[in-house]
C-alpha cells in the first residue's frame, strides 16, 4: 500500500523484534535511573518524531492507514491479541495481549512501569502536528487501548 509519503517501511522481520523488547526495558530503566523520566520522554518523543518519520507524515496529510498497517504487521508477527476497529470518528487499536509486555514479563520475571510509556510518547508524537490525536490507555497488564480521534 502507498502511503503520503512512498511505500510502507516498517515491515521487517525476523527473530531479533521479541528480544528487542527485553533490551528496551533494560534501557528504558537505565535512563530513568540516570537522567529521568523526562530524558526517557523526550527520547521517546524523537522516535515518534524521527524515526516514524513516514508514518507522521501521513497522520500530518490525514492519512491514519500506514500507521493502521504499521499496528496489525508486528502484533499478527509477534501473535498479539488484538483489533482494530475503523470507524467514522475513531481508529481503535484493542491490546487483549501485548507480546513485547508478556515477552518481558517471561524474560526478565518484571516489566518496567515505563514500558508501555514508549507507546504513549512516540504515539503522541506522530501526532503532532497532524489532524489527529492518539491517546493510549492502559488497561491493565500486558494490555491497552490506543485510539486515533481527528481533532475538532
Amino acid at each position: 500500500m502507498a502511503t503520503a509519503t512512498g511505500t510502507m517501511r516498517y515491515e521487517e522481520d525476523g527473530n531479533v523484534h521479541l528480544d528487542f523488547h527485553g533490551a528496551t526495558n533494560t534501557t528504558i530503566d537505565f535512563i530513568v535511573e540516570r537522567f529521568g523520566v523526562e530524558a526517557m520522554d523526550e527520547i521517546f518523543r524523537k522516535v515518534g518524531r524521527d524515526v516514524y518519520a513516514s508514518i507522521r507524515a501521513d497522520l500530518i496529510a490525514g492519512d491514519t492507514r500506514q500507521l493502521v498497517r504499521h499496528w496489525r504487521h508486528f502484533f499478527d508477527r509477534e501473535g498479539g491479541d488484538y483489533d482494530v476497529a475503523i470507524g467514522e470518528d475513531a481508529v481503535v487499536l484493542t491490546v487483549r495481549r501485548c507480546p513485547a509486555w508478556h515477552h518481558v514479563k517471561a524474560l526478565t520475571g518484571s516489566v518496567s512501569p515505563h514500558f508501555c510509556d514508549q507507546t504513549r510518547r512516540t504515539n503522541e508524537a506522530m501526532a503532532e502536528g497532524s489532524p489527529f490525536a492518539i491517546d493510549t490507555e492502559l488497561t491493565g497488564e500486558g494490555s491497552c487501548r490506543q485510539v486515533i480521534r481527528r481533532l475538532a
